[in-house]
């Protein structure tokens, strides 16, 4: 049992060793220079980036494996111009019948008028014939934007309102288009759409959970406002880093996703902790500089940590985990930056008046001094049965677990877009009349001559071979560059692009067809490449390097532990807890996602299997974030127990007073997250069932029972450190070793 006591000194022993509490004890004495330095990083990084713009992927030249050299021998070899198709499609008449002529005749006309068109491609040509479907009711009007493909995208607007125009002047038919721009195009619509869904959604959430939390709206939007003004800075430094690292389409998601979750939670840690410490009767000044000791050091260490687990992104040797990476390390470091900082400026200048603007009802409800009655209840009862209760909840998280070992990954294809999408409604008839012209293989020919009857003709031998395996279709087409030294032979698959059938077809032209024709050749070189053998190798090489990912977050992930609390036990148990949350994370998201349990709920269809980003990228960044509850929940019990306190009332004491704040703190982040669910792309379905499902079992099953259970059973030997490494710099977590020189808490007498 503990004791508060009046007191307004800070212990000085450590803090010289304290970054978070010399950049807290800064901030509040220069105030003015925090908060509006602060206001000018945001403008300037937020207005640099915008006038800029951000540079993203080519995946021309970005891939890995063999589509990755493909795609360099392609683009090295001659200028390849976005392709497109529109389909022209009828229930009941023929190619041949007059009004599906004219109708086609229509498009050809309309298209070719757009400047940026070039090369059209009419099926009413006799050269053509691949171009009209099977039973004649379908066939395809196929063109190409002039210039870059890479510039395509931002050209095809006048191209999609003339077959738009088009649909309209012959309503009787289905008239759509699909290729490398216009999917590209409603891709980043969708990006665009679905972000703004859910800083909407998310903002409105979080701010009525932090008035729950505070009870006033002053102190409420002091960590939303930092939280936004690091996510608008960090979208300004994103901008300017991609043109050192080019960004993909996910990063600004992954910004407002991360940013806003953690950018709240460390704010409310330090905001919590300085409210509690002045409900303890601290002056104003002394509650403002344990919070920094305190809450601060916990911050910072947990910003680290997720700092260095996002780092190991980029030993995948891919660019696009790199870019997101990197975006979410800015981020964070933004985020852990403005808490360190600015925040404890405000909270000077403010003084009491953080508690302005109450909120009635609800700030009667709050309790300032962090105690938590539902989770002391269980704290208690957890700590008179510490083995029971560890065996309970491990098994529990074993079992959610267990569904994760038949985790399988699949790509999200156009298949799992909204079915409202013009575009998808485009590429679902063209699979269907024209199976996988849509999606198709490339196969990529380097020689010194294509004219030279050798190569001619084993091209010729790999075309008949393909359409007879049944795997591949008509058309298929080449380009050869205008040196005759690089032939672009596009071949239709089977499948839907993504799927196993799809994979099937692109390994028979690797391992098969392609080494029985061209690739026998002397001189000539020769593989595949296209979405469905760059999404393979894409996968293939995240799968080959996950292994070295995950050893080098533990190592550094355990080192920063070790440092952070010089003890070998803690850091091990901070590993072992949290690859436990990962774990049961895998487990839902198999459940959910291949399974099908609760698809209907989430609105998606597809059950393929996981997106390939998500495993590593869910790995990463959930090992950063339990950290935030581990290290700011063993802070507490360690500040209590190096004043002298029990281990088990060290281990009560720090989890009740944390239990308000990580409560809070978790439903802001389940809260949005759970925003990312009602998403149209699957990749953001997946990533936010996995995010709130670990984070809501990492701040009840793992700190509230797993974590006090191993505590209560290990005792004295949580503090364990070897002789040989008492070498450790000892950082210090703020609280004063002498409860005589500043008590917050001491034993109660008898």
């Amino acid at each position: 049992m503990f004791r508060s006591k009046d007191h307004n000194r800070l212990q000085p022993s450590g803090q010289s060793h304290n970054l978070a509490a010399r950049m807290g004890r800064w901030s509040a004495e220069h105030w003015k220079t925090a908060t509006f330095g602060w206001i000018a990083f945001v403008l300037v990084a937020f207005g640099l980036g915008g006038m800029l713009g951000t540079q993203t992927i080519d995946q021309a030249t970005a891939g890995p494996g063999e589509s990755g050299r493909m795609d360099r021998i392609l683009d090295a070899g001659f200028r390849q111009p976005a392709g497109e198709s529109v389909l022209v499609q009828s229930d009941s008449l023929r190619v041949g019948d007059p009004a599906f002529r004219s109708a086609i005749e229509d498009v050809v006309a309309r298209v070719s008028q757009v400047d940026v068109v070039e090369n059209v491609r009419s099926p009413l040509d006799a050269a053509n014939r691949g171009q009209v479907a099977s039973d004649g009711r379908a066939a395809l009007v196929e063109f190409e934007i002039r210039g870059e493909r890479e510039d395509a995208v931002d050209e095809i607007a006048p191209v999609l309102d003339a077959v738009d125009t088009a649909q309209q002047a012959h309503p009787t038919f289905f008239i759509g288009e699909f290729g490398d721009a216009s999917s590209v195009d409603g891709l980043m619509t969708l990006y665009a759409e679905d972000l703004g869904k859910a800083g909407l959604l998310s903002l409105p959430i979080t701010l009525v959970i932090l008035v729950l939390a505070f009870g006033s709206l002053v102190a409420a939007g002091i960590p939303l406002l930092l939280a936004l003004t690091a996510v608008f800075a960090t979208f300004g430094l994103v901008a300017l880093s991609s043109y050192v690292l080019p960004m993909a389409m996910q990063a600004p998601a992954l910004v407002l996703l991360i940013g806003l979750a953690v950018g709240v939670d460390y704010s409310m840690f330090y905001l919590k902790r300085e409210r509690q410490e002045r409900a303890a009767g601290r002056s104003e000044r002394a509650a403002l500089e344990a919070a920094a000791a305190t809450s601060g050091h916990s911050v910072l260490v947990s910003g680290l940590t997720v700092i260095v687990a996002m780092s190991g992104m980029f030993l995948v040797g891919d660019t696009t985990f790199a870019s997101l990476g990197l975006a979410t390390i800015l981020v964070v470091a933004v985020a852990v930056l403005g808490s360190l900082t600015v925040l404890p400026a405000l909270l000077s200048r403010l003084g009491e008046n953080v508690d302005r603007l109450r909120v009635p009802l609800v700030g009667r409800l709050r309790r300032d001094d962090g105690e938590g009655r539902i989770w002391g209840t269980i704290v208690d009862r957890v700590l008179r049965r510490p083995a029971l209760s560890a065996a309970l909840s491990g098994g529990l998280l074993l079992l959610l677990a267990a569904p994760a070992v038949g985790l399988e990954m699949s790509t999200p294809g156009p298949d799992t877009f909204p079915k409202s999408m013009p575009v998808v409604k485009a590429y679902d008839r063209m699979q269907t009349a024209f199976p996988g012209s849509a999606l198709p293989a490339q196969v990529v020919v380097s020689a010194p001559s294509m004219d030279a009857p050798a190569v001619a003709g084993a091209i010729e031998e790999l075309e008949r071979r393909a359409l007879a395996s049944g795997q591949m279709f008509e058309p298929i087409t080449m380009d050869v560059n205008a040196d005759r030294t690089v032939a672009n032979i596009t071949v239709p698959i089977a499948g839907t692009g993504t799927d196993a059938v799809s994979d099937d077809a692109v390994a028979l032209l690797r391992e098969e067809l392609i080494p029985a024709t061209v690739g026998a050749l002397p001189d000539v070189e020769a593989g595949v490449t296209g979405l469905t053998a760059q999404w393979g190798d894409s996968q293939e090489q995240t799968t080959s390097k996950l292994p070295l990912v995950v050893a080098f977050v533990l190592v550094f992930a355990f080192a920063l532990m070790l440092v952070a609390f010089r003890s070998v036990v803690i850091a091990v148990k901070a590993i072992v807890l949290n690859l436990l949350s990962v774990a049961a994370a895998y487990g839902v998201l198999v459940l959910v996602f291949q399974h099908g349990v609760g698809k209907g709920l989430l609105g998606f269809g597809s059950t393929a299997g996981i997106a390939p980003e998500v495993p590593l990228l869910l790995f990463v960044i959930l090992f950063g974030l339990s950290m935030d509850y581990h290290v700011f929940i063993l802070s507490r019990i360690k500040e209590t127990f190096d004043r002298g306190a029990t281990m088990d009332d060290a281990v009560a004491h720090g989890i009740k007073t944390t239990a308000g704040v990580v409560t809070s703190a978790a439903i802001v982040m389940v809260g949005v997250f759970a925003v990312f669910t009602t998403l149209s792309l699957l990749f953001f379905k997946q990533f936010g069932v996995g995010l709130a499902t670990a984070v809501l079992i990492d701040a009840t099953i793992v700190r509230a029972v797993l974590l006090p259970a191993t505590m209560k059973l290990l005792g004295d030997w949580n503090w364990y450190l070897p002789p040989w490494l008492e070498w450790l710099p000892r950082l210090g977590h703020g609280g004063p070793a002498d409860p005589e020189l500043d008590p917050e808490l001491e034993p109660a007498s008898a």
